[in-house]
């Protein structure tokens, strides 16, 4: 088994990236809070992302469980695929405040959102989100990071994945 060895990022960096995280995310809630507009667990998580950049202050327990319960809001979402990733998405921005690749979940959750959102479109929406995403990572991070959010069209399907490796 391969072992990962993660890029190093100024706390600076981390907290670009957290905004960027928290963007993507929220840019595919609606998706969520249409479906289920009496659970806000994924606008928490986005929220608690932006008030760690906002003040700095990191509390572990208040991070990790603000990712958690937006990770369970996706769990319980399973009968609709677009809001269950755009949960997973706001789960995986805030926890850009803890390791900063989870960055890149939040983005490749928010691509996985569109494409369930509209399956007949998903590769033109996609890659428009995508080059969203791209467009608004400051510029001295946007090919590290871009380069390794891969859109593939397998058969009918569009597929969303991070490629991993050296430097990850």
């Amino acid at each position: 088994m391969t072992k990962f060895t993660y890029k190093k990022y100024s706390r600076e960096e981390q907290k670009a990236l957290a905004i960027w995280a928290a963007d993507c995310a929220e840019r595919v809630l609606p998706f969520f809070e249409q479906a289920y507009p009496q659970d806000d667990r994924p606008r928490q998580a986005i929220e608690a992302c932006r008030a760690w950049v906002r003040t700095g202050v990191f509390r572990m327990a208040e991070i990790r469980g603000a990712s958690l319960a937006a990770h369970a809001a996706a769990r319980q979402a399973i009968e609709n695929d677009a809001a269950c990733f755009a949960a997973r998405a706001a789960g995986q921005a805030v926890g850009t405040a803890h390791v900063a690749q989870h960055a890149y979940g939040a983005a490749l959750y928010a691509l996985k959102a569109i494409v369930a959102s509209d399956p007949v479109n998903a590769e033109v929406k996609a890659g428009e989100e995508r080059h969203w995403q791209s467009q608004h990572l400051p510029e001295n991070l946007r090919q590290g990071i871009m380069e390794r959010i891969i859109i593939q069209r397998q058969g009918k399907r569009v597929v969303i994945k991070i490629q991993k490796g050296e430097g990850f």
